[in-house]
């Protein structure tokens, strides 16, 4: 048996820096990673670390000169020149080499790159990890291997990551987009268990990933976390969670019932300032229903008088914020600093034009103050609010009592009610649909809120339809004069009764229509005398289009769309006689108006209708927008996870629920006479209307 070769290595040794020069044989010429001054500055904190590969300089007859050339290790040996050009190593220091003396230059300068492997990320990971419980700051780890210090916590961040997810992420059985994803949480159990869940559904994109995992917390931008503020939340036991490779707009705060508990802390110390106003009474909310302050007499009160100061502030802020928008006019983004500043000033000047008015102390004691948070997080304070009860009684000059009789004078009612009390208002609780592989009807109070938006969608549009308006009006006149038993014939409640909305929808007082509304009444409210003494004379100066227009308005505030499950009969049928009910003429007016709950804003979302719902009522949504692979692509999760990704799938798509949708009534309508269906969002599974004329109230024959 013929015997192995043993090979031999090159011998090494240590060669005065001098005796060696940069060989041209040296294959690198195009410079990449680490700089040659972060590389002499490695060498200077931990000496030479990788020996030079070196080949004797030969004169003309094949003599050694005693120098060396270094084909391998340029870098190295340009590190090495730089610190002795510095003057802090000697140019006779000796560097240790490796003495190549066959086979080519040029082979082993290419083969000592290509023999180059760098270290796994993870590997990495760990190493900071290491040197972070050494005892070595991230500042020091930082500047020792050149890195910024960001990215040295987002390393340690990673290191933080289950080891579990580490070894899956080791064998490439993640990306390493997937495992930053998991470092927004510290809760290793947390991470595995989302991991487990998203790699077997397929659901294991890096967003789906954050989202699973932040999907029971509040984003720092959420208008609570504003008002609170991050730091007082820490201060009370909060954890925040964040991102450190996403935009994260400042993280999520964890603790949900701790934010709301300081929110309501916070606001209850608001009202106890302003409490000490005089106030009767003082009513505490997140959020306010839309309409709650109808039935109440709002008070006029007189703005304070602007100081010489103040009116000198107005006018600086006012110059500067000019000043700033013509310099920046041109540019396509302003500097962030400008931009800061600009957003200052004006929070500034609206600070100057928010300020309260002064009321008459007599109606202090006898009104309230409505308190809440804004959509951008501030305290929102709403004064001046009289409750009918509370209401002055009338006076009868010649008996010199109150026209009720009552006893109880000015006097008695300010003393009774010297203590403001101070009223937080509760949300009321949701159950959750349950999970039954069967189209349910929708429920009640989801019709209700779905309807909510219709009604407020259907106001405004009829605000900015005066002919219709006017014709829809008319309508009710004529059916109230002619024809006894269409007295719900109309959804225009004439007599302007407003409906309120006896549940508060989602996202219903930040919509589009609610919104429009809004800026409408008040920019009447301003064209309009404060004494109704004047009204008829000022309504008379105003034109034909005005009239029309503030006619529309007035009117649109009649409308009543809703659906109301205790009066089914009258809401959704067409009767013997032909009577249109009240929700088939809100549907012939949104025809006639081209109503789209689309296009005003309206988009399935967790909260307003998908997460109310069943799976099939989701899929079934799926399906009608986007077709059904796209149904059976999500047909496998879990309910929240399903409304989430329908949520996504169907986000400006244009679909909406039935109760939402533009119908045509005049199809509904018996030829025969006889009552139409319910529609099917309204039918009952377990019990379907099955009422005949018999059992309804008889119509009188003569008409």
């Amino acid at each position: 048996m013929a015997s192995v070769q043993k090979i031999k290595l090159s011998p090494s040794r240590d060669i005065p820096f001098n005796k060696l020069v940069l060989s041209q044989s040296n294959v690198r010429r195009v410079k990449a990673g680490v700089s040659i001054e972060q590389l002499a500055e490695s060498i200077a904190q931990r000496t030479l670390l990788q020996s030079l590969s070196v080949r004797a300089v030969v004169d003309a007859d094949g003599q050694e000169t005693g120098m060396f050339e270094v084909p391998a290790g340029g870098r190295r040996y340009r590190a090495l020149e730089l610190l002795v050009q510095q003057k802090r190593m000697a140019k006779t220091q000796p560097v240790p080499c490796v003495i190549r003396d066959g086979g080519i230059a040029e082979d082993d300068s290419l083969a000592e790159n290509d023999e180059r492997v760098g270290l796994h990320p993870l590997d990495q990971f760990r190493a900071f990890k290491l040197l972070r419980d050494g005892g070595m700051s991230e500042e020091d780890i930082a500047a020792r291997h050149f890195v910024s210090p960001a990215i040295v916590r987002q390393r340690l961040r990673l290191a933080s990551v289950s080891p579990k997810l580490h070894d899956v992420y080791a064998e490439d059985g993640m990306t390493l987009e997937q495992l930053m994803a998991f470092s927004v949480t510290v809760d290793q159990a947390r991470q595995e268990q989302v991991w487990d869940n998203a790699s077997r559904s397929g659901n294991d994109e890096p967003y789906q990933i954050r989202r699973m995992l932040t999907e029971n917390t509040v984003r720092a931008s959420d208008r609570r976390a504003q008002f609170v503020g991050l730091e007082a939340y820490e201060q009370a036991g909060g954890t925040v969670m964040r991102d450190l490779f996403e935009q994260d707009e400042g993280g999520w705060l964890k603790d949900v019932p701790l934010l709301d508990r300081l929110v309501t802390e916070k606001l209850k110390t608001e009202a106890q300032t302003i409490a000490a106003e005089g106030w009767k009474w003082i009513s505490v909310a997140l959020d306010f229903p839309f309409g709650h302050t109808g039935g109440l007499r709002e008070l006029e009160g007189n703005p304070v008088d602007v100081t010489v100061e103040e009116q000198t502030s107005i006018d600086a802020l006012n110059a500067e914020h000019d000043r700033l928008e013509a310099e920046y006019q041109d540019a396509d983004e302003l500097p962030e600093a400008v931009d800061q500043r600009l957003g200052g000033i004006e929070m500034a000047l609206l600070a100057f034009e928010n300020r309260s008015e002064v009321y008459d102390p007599a109606d202090i004691v006898r009104a309230g103050v409505f308190v809440s948070i804004d959509s951008e997080g501030r305290v929102s304070i709403d004064r001046g609010y009289v409750r009918p009860e509370d209401e002055k009684p009338v006076v009868d000059p010649e008996i010199g009592q109150g026209a009720d009789t009552s006893q109880t004078g000015g006097e008695e009612v300010a003393a009774s009610v010297s203590d403001t009390v101070i009223s937080v208002a509760g949300s009321p609780t949701e159950t959750e649909e349950d999970d039954e592989d069967v189209i349910k009807p929708l429920p009640d109070r989801l019709i209700i809120e779905l309807t909510a938006h219709r009604t407020l969608a259907l106001r405004d549009a009829l605000a900015e339809n005066p002919a219709i308006t006017f014709q829809a009006v008319l309508h009710n006149f004529v059916l109230a004069t002619y024809y006894r038993f269409a007295s719900s014939g109309s959804c225009l409640e004439i007599g302007l009764r407003t409906p309120t909305f006896p549940a508060q929808a989602p996202g219903l007082r930040e919509s589009v229509s609610a919104k429009a509304v809004e800026a409408r009444y008040e920019s009447w409210k301003a064209r309009l005398p404060q004494s109704e003494n004047d009204l008829w004379d000022a309504l008379t100066a105003l034109d034909v289009g005005a009239q029309a227009s503030l006619f529309a308005h007035c009117a649109s505030f009649a409308v009543n769309a809703l659906y109301e499950p205790t009066n089914r009969y009258n809401q959704g049928r067409v009767s013997a006689h032909g009577v249109r009910s009240r929700l088939d003429h809100a549907d012939v007016l949104a025809g006639s108006v081209g109503l789209d709950m689309a296009k005003v804003g309206w988009k399935p979302t967790v909260d307003n209708y998908l997460g109310r719902v069943t799976k099939p009522r989701i899929l079934e949504a799926v399906r009608e927008s986007k077709g059904e692979p796209s149904a059976q692509l999500i047909g496998h999760l879990k309910k929240t996870d399903m409304a989430k990704e329908a949520e996504r799938l169907l986000d400006d798509s244009g679909w909406l629920p039935e109760p939402l949708r533009l119908v045509d009534v005049t199809s509904a309508q018996e030829q025969d006479g006889e009552a139409g269906p319910l529609p099917e969002f309204l039918a009952d599974d377990e019990d379907r209307d099955s009422a005949t004329d018999d059992d309804r109230p008889q119509l009188d024959a003569a008409e």
